[in-house]
């Protein structure tokens, strides 16, 4: 497979892959843990949001920062570091006594990844010196990425229903400790610290902002939108905001470069990053909850029936990068959101009770968007920049996914929320119930704890009540379809008209000696390789 020093170059792979492994999985894999955790804990959906935004608010904010400490300090040492921390917040989130510890835990996880994930990329770019050798090695690390993702809800399921919730966090501790040994032994140290320094200004305004605007929108329910404390962090949200654009646009060594999105395809690429990552968190996190509350499935038959969208992501994503280097990242970028955006329009068909067979082709239409969208967009990105930049530019792309997922998660579980409860109250007035027996029973719903059937008086169906509290939980999974599906239908044309048709063919050839764009450089031959002399102008 490989030439010279064959041994070192396999283990540095699997130890790479073992820790991509872990921290891909862990995107998937808790969401069919959710309403067992929701069960165990008593928690509201604020309570689980917080458990899977806990993990990914962390991770995009200390990503590109991440990055920075592996060339100043070393990759094999930030990397090592990152990998033991991810495994410290595992151990924690599984032995949580309460929520609160449990999102600690996960919020430590997300350290973790920040610092572990950029470093396997760069780790692999300085032990495969040879381009082959090295496009190789990345194609396994990307599959693996992949097969994480696709895996998460099976694993996760079968984990959940014959071990409980915890299995899902403590399967990464034997993962992190094989990943460390291997790595502490095989894996050469390497940096370039020359003029780079850490932004620090920058990385407390984007923690600070990325954080209050996520609390506010989660919390806002529960404390009012009116409040003043929502009110409170909205605007320290904005200012932070506008303080970080600020520090960046006059950083020597900023940690995320702001004059890329002048291009006006890398802007657009980057967006989509978002967007994407937008709909498909709101739609593993709502999906199951709906799988397994309102369908009655266990975790592992609710993991089960997500895998036609996960497959399907899987499949179409290697025919959308050869797709995109024959035609270019647009068309694929535009008609993979547009079919996104109508499978999230079809996906208000859904009803409690509804037969599985009228819904797994929907998911499949979902992943087949999806994986349109995802290897053209990375393209676009790469493609817009010169090559010296590109370990910035595809950071810059992760970040926006993050980003995008956490408020996927954070606005349109305010949005189920609220019309969750507005619309069981509503149902709730055709019952001859006290007012406070209605109310209580809104709060247990709300947090997975049925209908109350103790409290019921005599006469009150408690079949039509839990049927009730289902339709109003679909009715809320129905706005938020609906919400993503303009989003997504709108970063559908956001593709088609500012993304280059000829992005891919047009990056500059330049190319650095060493440093941090190698692994983002990497990247982009890896999913331009395709495209022939002059491809999609």
């Amino acid at each position: 497979m490989f030439a010279a020093d064959r041994r070192t170059k396999i283990l540095t792979l699997g130890a790479m892959c073992f820790a991509l492994f872990m921290a891909m999985l862990d995107n998937t894999v808790v969401n069919v843990a959710l309403p067992t955790i929701q069960g165990h804990f008593g928690s509201g959906v604020s309570g689980l949001q917080w458990v899977i935004d806990g993990y990914t608010l962390v991770f995009a904010a200390f990503m590109l920062t991440g990055g920075t400490l592996g060339d100043l300090y070393g990759r094999k040492r930030v990397f090592l570091i990152g990998l033991t921390i991810f495994t410290a917040g595992s151990l924690l989130a599984a032995l949580a006594p309460s929520l609160n510890i449990l999102i600690a835990g996960r919020a430590v996880q997300g350290l973790g990844a920040a610092a572990l994930l950029p470093g396997t990329l760069s780790i692999l770019t300085q032990t495969f010196p040879d381009p082959k050798e090295r496009a190789q090695a990345i194609g396994i690390w990307a599959g693996v990425s992949g097969m994480a993702l696709a895996l998460g809800p099976i694993v996760g399921g079968a984990l959940v229903d014959s071990l409980g919730w915890q299995s899902v966090f403590f399967l990464n501790i034997p993962i992190g400790i094989v990943a460390f040994i291997v790595a502490s032994r095989v894996v050469r140290e390497s940096k370039n610290p020359e003029g780079r320094h850490l932004d620090l200004a920058g990385q407390v305004l984007a923690v600070v902002g990325l954080g209050t605007l996520t609390y506010a929108l989660i919390e806002a329910n529960n404390l009012g939108w009116t409040s003043p404390t929502i009110i409170g962090l909205f605007a320290t949200a904005a200012i932070a905001t506008g303080l970080f654009i600020w520090v960046e646009l006059h950083s020597s060594s900023p940690m995320l470069d702001l004059s890329f999105f002048k291009n006006r395809t890398f802007a657009a690429a980057a967006t989509v990053a978002g967007l994407v990552s937008f709909g498909m968190f709101g739609v593993f996190f709502f999906l199951t909850l709906f799988l397994q509350n309102v369908e009655g499935y266990s975790a592992f038959q609710a993991g089960l029936r997500s895998l036609p969208m996960t497959a399907a992501i899987i499949v179409m994503a290697p025919t959308a990068g050869w797709l995109a280097g024959r035609i270019g990242p647009r068309i694929p970028m535009a008609v993979g959101l547009a079919i996104v955006g109508v499978g999230m329009l079809l996906m208000e068909r859904i009803t409690p009770g509804m037969p599985y067979s009228q819904l797994w082709w929907n998911l499949t239409l979902l992943g087949v968007g999806m994986g349109l969208v995802m290897t053209p967009m990375t393209a676009a990105v790469m493609g817009a920049v010169p090559r010296a930049r590109a370990g910035m530019a595809s950071a810059t792309s992760n970040a926006s996914r993050e980003v995008g997922g956490v408020f996927g998660i954070a606005l349109l579980g305010a949005i189920v929320t609220h019309w969750f409860a507005k619309d069981l109250r509503s149902a709730l007035a055709a019952f001859p119930l006290p007012a406070a027996v209605k109310e209580k029973i809104v709060t247990l719903a709300g947090q997975g704890g049925g209908t109350a059937k103790g409290s019921l008086p005599t006469g009150v169906d408690p079949v039509a009540l839990h049927h009730a509290v289902d339709s109003a939980f679909v009715s809320g999974m129905h706005v938020a379809f609906l919400v993503s599906a303009i989003i997504l239908l709108s970063g559908s044309v956001i593709a088609a008209v500012f993304v280059h048709r000829g992005a891919l063919a047009e990056q500059p050839e330049s190319r650095p000696a060493h440093g941090p764009g190698e692994a983002g450089e990497l990247a982009g031959e890896l999913v331009c390789e395709p495209a022939p002399s002059g491809a999609g102008r």
